[in-house]
């Protein structure tokens, strides 16, 4: 996992988080509103047993609110304006908080363009 703030990122004229996430574009992502407690690819909520993982790098963005981002068992706070990378194979769960839960971004990128 790699961390930073939005503050700490520059665009070289490709995509924003270049510096960070590997790929020559932005392939796909999305905006996520989260409830509150709710974790991202599960069902059985915190510390549960599901495994999510990639064979590329994800990136997230907290846009408002707080969230934990539970990386291969360990837990890490994040705020408004963290960006975390998460690495191939990396075991990955976004759990928002219950009383500000998070609204984020999660990027992929890649070699193809997202219209390809």
């Amino acid at each position: 996992m790699k961390r930073c703030r939005l503050t700490d990122l520059t665009a070289d004229g490709t995509h924003v988080l270049a510096a960070m996430l590997p790929g020559r574009c932005l392939t796909r992502g999305g905006l996520s509103f989260k409830a509150p407690g709710q974790r991202s690819h599960t069902s059985d909520g915190p510390g549960g047993s599901d495994r999510h993982v990639h064979d590329d790098c994800e990136a997230f963005v907290i846009l408002q609110g707080r969230a934990v981002m539970e990386v291969d068992g360990r837990s890490y706070n994040l705020a408004a304006g963290d960006v975390v990378i998460i690495e191939p194979g990396e075991d990955h769960h976004l759990l928002a908080d219950s009383e500000d839960p998070c609204v984020n971004l999660w990027l992929h990128a890649g070699d193809k363009p997202h219209w390809t």
